[in-house]
């Protein structure tokens, strides 16, 4: 089994910048995938970010691409997401999830391990 955990939410203006946490615990070497998504009030959850591990690559969504930037620190058994050029469409809960089978990137519904969200609104 896997825990997330998200930290680094918070306000920011317009055109600011901030770094997003996700720390994993558990069986943290099992993790093929890493996604984060989030979820402005109202609305769906949409994904913003994948990194599959397995494959060594690193995808964006394209209202992101651009400003957003996903790493991993492995000896830290961190994720990372930086959000740059924030905008008001930026504003949601943003979760990190986790899947150790397959890589699922932006399908929600197929991720084994999910954080409790962290919140970011930019005004």
């Amino acid at each position: 089994h896997v825990q997330l955990v998200e930290s680094g939410g918070g306000s920011v203006e317009v055109g600011g910048s901030l770094r997003l946490s996700c720390v994993a615990s558990g069986d943290t070497s099992d993790i093929v995938c890493m996604t984060w998504f989030r979820q402005a009030p109202g609305k769906g959850r949409e994904g913003v970010a994948t990194i599959d591990v397995r494959h060594d690559g690193t995808y964006l969504n394209d209202p992101v691409k651009g400003r957003f930037a996903f790493s991993h620190d492995s000896a830290k058994n961190t994720w990372y997401l930086d959000l740059n050029s924030t905008k008001p469409e930026d504003t949601g809960l943003y979760y990190c999830a986790g899947n150790t089978v397959y890589c699922p990137f932006f399908r929600a519904g197929e991720y084994a391990y999910w954080g409790q969200g962290t919140q970011v609104t930019v005004s």
